[in-house]
């Protein structure tokens, strides 16, 4: 029978509508549903499946991996001390010839998909795609029980023991009515976005334009302004991915709300205007440049920042700068507090704020939501001050806490209880610290 839905409108211009009250179907029960696919949600799904839990990942793209594949950030960070299923992915990208190692450790995103859709597959994840969260259902005692999407399937419900949100975004946390902080302390700037690509036909791939990535202004910046055009990004820098092909990092898409859908989608589309322009302007300088063209723009712009979700520990910049220890350390993040200037004015680069970080633990509290019981968070979205998440953002240890959240989850949801009840020496997770 065809479901038919109807809208009262209100008077007047702007009033809106009222939409009738109506069952959302649950269609389906699982264990531990991950909400968001990127480096954190692939791999905390494949971490709870491998530990016996029925498993569902949800994503908003058409693509699993979230920067790595659909923002096309083509190269690891921060992933030199990881072990776990990073050093798979690691693993199984260079079997496939889709790592060019280095020291940016670059990477095909393509092979990326593949890879991680297999060990999804093979771990036993299912898979949504095209799949929005726009909503939490909890019972009377604050536990999360549903997460709400909307699709080309309608509304639909979905039920789990346990729930993670890596959504980067914080999206479902926040609809469950967790406290989350974001931006600056004290001026709510957030860092810039920025669109990454992918560009063929450079004829040369020597020469300090592709190893010259600590300048201000960066060598190859000074090459797109010699070709007519100033890249919003003071940096801007390539990342080879194989012979005649790289990705490109040379936009920045200053003052956006990141939870703002107007102005995410005004970002996405100046950023990839300006990167047309810029390639534009490198084709011109001909020599070297004559053969440039544009592969390929992110389906996603990259966001630095958004929420940062509350938790029962939050991570704080005197951790990342004394070089905090912790009893139940899932990872160890070593990247320097890299935030970039949400303010143009000042600079179109990196903020100079004289903080410098000591290899430091993050604490698996840090991955459990103060607010919301049943609930975890992994990646860019755990608890964590403005400071310290400029070090911890970084893709390598998003990706470490999304094991350590999926293990959790999946014993919590196997032996009926809540994260914060699960003993951290349970886990089994690799020793945070030294290179693998």
């Amino acid at each position: 029978m065809k479901r038919r839905h109807f809208f009262q409108t209100a008077a007047g211009a702007g009033a809106g509508i009222r939409e009738p009250a109506r069952e959302i179907p649950v269609v389906e029960e699982d264990d531990v549903i991950v909400c968001g696919g990127g480096p954190a949600g692939s791999v905390a799904a494949i971490a709870a499946a491998r530990a016996g839990a029925r498993t569902r990942l949800i994503e908003s793209q058409g693509v699993i991996g979230g920067v790595w594949t659909a923002g096309l950030l083509t190269e690891f960070s921060d992933t030199r001390n990881k072990k776990g299923i990073v050093r798979e992915v690691l693993a199984e990208l260079e079997k496939r010839g889709g790592f060019a190692a280095g020291d940016y450790g670059t990477f095909d995103p393509e092979i990326m998909k593949h890879v991680l859709e297999r060990m999804c597959r093979e771990a036993g994840v299912k898979v949504r795609l095209h799949t929005l969260v726009a909503g939490a259902a909890k019972d009377s005692g604050n536990r999360l029980t549903h997460a709400v999407t909307e699709s080309k399937s309608g509304r639909e419900a979905w039920a789990a023991k346990c729930f993670i949100d890596a959504s980067g975004d914080g999206d479902l946390a926040a609809r469950a009515g967790c406290g989350f902080d974001f931006g600056h302390p004290e001026t709510r700037e957030f860092q810039p976005f920025s669109m990454r690509c992918v560009v063929g036909g450079i004829a040369s791939m020597e020469g300090p334009v592709f190893t010259d990535h600590g300048q201000q202004p960066s060598t190859l910046w000074k090459e797109i302004a010699r070709g007519g055009v100033g890249p919003s990004y003071l940096k801007s820098n390539f990342f080879v991915i194989r012979p005649g092909v790289a990705g490109l990092m040379a936009n920045h898409a200053y003052g956006f709300v990141p939870f703002d859908a107007e102005a995410v989608t005004r970002a996405t589309l100046e950023a990839r205007e300006e990167l047309h322009r810029i390639v534009a302007a490198l084709r011109s300088l001909g020599g070297n440049w004559k053969d440039i063209w544009l592969a390929a723009t992110g389906e996603m712009i990259g966001m630095r920042e958004s929420r940062r979700i509350h938790g029962l520990y939050t991570v704080t910049v005197e951790d990342a700068t004394r070089g905090a220890r912790f009893e139940d350390a899932v990872c160890r993040a070593t990247y320097s507090i890299d935030i970039h200037s949400g303010n143009p004015k000042r600079t179109t680069g990196i903020v100079r704020h004289g903080l410098r970080v000591k290899p430091f633990d993050i604490p698996l509290r840090s991955l459990i939501a103060r607010d919301v019981r049943g609930l975890m968070m992994a990646g860019r979205c755990i608890s964590g001050d403005h400071y310290a998440h400029g070090s911890y953002r970084i893709s390598g240890n998003a990706a470490a806490t999304g094991e350590a959240a999926g293990r959790t989850a999946a014993l919590a949801a196997r032996t009926r209880r809540l994260p914060h009840e699960v003993k951290f020496q349970e886990l089994g997770l690799p020793a945070a610290g030294e290179p693998a």
